[in-house]
């Protein structure tokens, strides 16, 4: 009866320690416009890390003068099973990022969905979210 009992108890630790970590991952939760954007900028920096991939990128405000936004991707291994690497995008690369905006105001553009990059020199589509409808790309 005590060995059933511990059986009992290892398969709900287990149960519930897989739903913690189903959990774990957030959600937007209201956090983004659901409009899309599109801005055109310049790297800083690409940063591929997990959970989220960033781009530090400086975006013109309406006076020109330059302001620092960060671009959420998804997570380094998705963004390198289809090819990105730390020379994908080099600082002083002119792009354009099509994503929802942070709702606060901050300057955080979100493309983990409905989004997509571009190389603003050649027009060259980089990254695109299964979720972003197919359309012109928005370049210059």
């Amino acid at each position: 009866m005590r060995l059933h009992s511990l059986a009992k108890g290892a398969v709900a630790g287990g149960l519930l320690s897989f739903c913690a970590g189903i959990s774990a991952h957030h959600g937007d939760a209201g956090r983004f416009e659901e409009t899309i954007t599109t801005l055109s900028g310049t790297v800083v920096a690409l940063q591929l890390v997990n959970p989220h991939s960033t781009i530090i990128l400086d975006i013109p405000d309406d006076s020109g003068n330059p302001v620092r936004w960060q671009a959420e991707l998804t997570g380094v291994n998705n963004l390198s099973r289809s090819g990105w690497t730390r020379d994908t995008l080099k600082a002083g690369d002119r792009i354009i990022v099509s994503g929802r905006l942070i709702k606060s105001g901050a300057p955080y553009i979100n493309l983990s969905e409905n989004a997509r990059v571009v190389r603003q020199d050649t027009c060259e589509e980089i990254y695109r979210t299964r979720s972003e409808p197919q359309g012109p790309i928005p370049c210059d």
